[in-house]
């Protein structure tokens, strides 16, 4: 089993993933199958890759209402960025499959409800299981060396991998992405495993936000909260 996780890290490497872990969904199954669906719980282990935002394009999200920044953020995002982590996930699903193991790659940006405004399993949370971050009170994954500035995908699998250990979070008394964000969709509370995602952010808010900026610049795009967070910032730029 250690020659399959050390061939899934590798090729994940080659294709360019900046972040690789494994989770242990067991203590979320509950949560994982109200989200997605029962089928999902044949899956015991999640494979959760991450590749960083370029800083170049991230550093101008203060503009963010400027068509030029909106868009290029947009397709260097969810075209790029998403699209590499697609690649990356068929390729490590291959692997798992040549092993004679169950994969499902979890697409990078899917939404499954529309009324919840939810996918088909939540990205962040196999990170975050899988000790490549914690969740902050922006609700997006954080990770200790770039902040929010990196874009996930997962690989749900039963082959029986070595998971990492859930980081504790580190967001303190720091609220700079509460204050940051245009819409105040964000409370203020630290995440807590039992508690809905509404006791912290308002996903309503924030889509309703991104839905009129596309309005101007074509594009539903913000990303206050991926910016101003202190993890990712580099020094330059305080």
């Amino acid at each position: 089993m250690e020659k399959l996780q050390d061939a899934l890290a590798s090729r994940a490497r080659e294709r360019d993933a900046d972040y690789f872990g494994i989770a242990d969904l067991a203590p979320a199954r509950q949560f994982i199958t109200s989200q997605g669906g029962e089928f999902l719980g044949r899956f015991p282990r999640a494979v959760s890759v991450g590749v960083r935002l370029p800083e170049g394009i991230v550093d101008e999200l203060p503009r963010h209402r400027q068509p030029a920044v909106a868009l290029t953020y947009d397709y260097t995002a969810y075209t790029i960025v998403n699209g590499t982590l697609d690649r990356i996930t068929l390729a490590l699903s291959r692997i798992l499959q040549a092993g004679g193991y169950l994969a499902l790659a979890v697409p990078s940006t899917q939404t499954v409800d529309k009324t919840r405004l939810r996918g088909l399993f939540s990205q962040k949370l196999a990170a975050h299981l899988a000790g490549l971050g914690w969740i902050g009170k922006s609700c997006l994954l954080i990770t200790p060396d770039h902040g929010p500035r990196v874009r996930w995908a997962t690989v749900l699998t039963d082959a029986p991998l070595e998971p990492g250990a859930p980081l504790a979070q580190r967001c303190g008394t720091c609220k700079l992405c509460v204050e940051a964000c245009p819409t105040q969709a964000f409370t203020g509370a630290g995440f807590v495993e039992s508690e809905p995602r509404e006791a912290r952010f308002n996903a309503h808010a924030c889509e309703a936000y991104r839905a009129e900026m596309s309005k101007t610049t074509g594009v539903r795009t913000c990303g206050m909260c991926v910016y101003v967070c202190p993890y990712g910032r580099r020094k330059t730029d305080e």
